[in-house]
């Protein structure tokens, strides 16, 4: 029986490749709107962060999330992807 390939992405953070359901994906839609797709299937653009609260401040601090979509992210997103690490609902 084949074994089911399984997708990889990377963390914006911390650079490594990390199966796709591990990973946190923030959307901009196309209509620009940026939000954290939680069912992972939201159409747009879409970057990826591990669950941990250092890929997000390596984030943060290094603009990837801007860099990716080309315009600013507001403070909001992270506070939104902080309050999701702290409640665990992504582990």
């Amino acid at each position: 029986m084949k074994k089911k390939k399984v997708p990889l992405r990377m963390c914006v953070g911390c650079q490594s490749m990390r199966p796709k359901k591990e990973l946190i994906r923030v959307v901009k839609s196309p209509k620009g709107e940026i939000s954290i797709d939680l069912r992972g299937k939201e159409p747009g653009r879409g970057a990826y962060l591990c669950n941990d609260p250092s890929c997000l401040e390596k984030a943060r601090r290094s603009k990837a999330l801007e860099k990716t979509f080309g315009q600013s992210v507001q403070g909001e997103i992270y506070e939104m992807l902080v309050n999701q690490l702290n409640e665990g609902e992504y582990n």
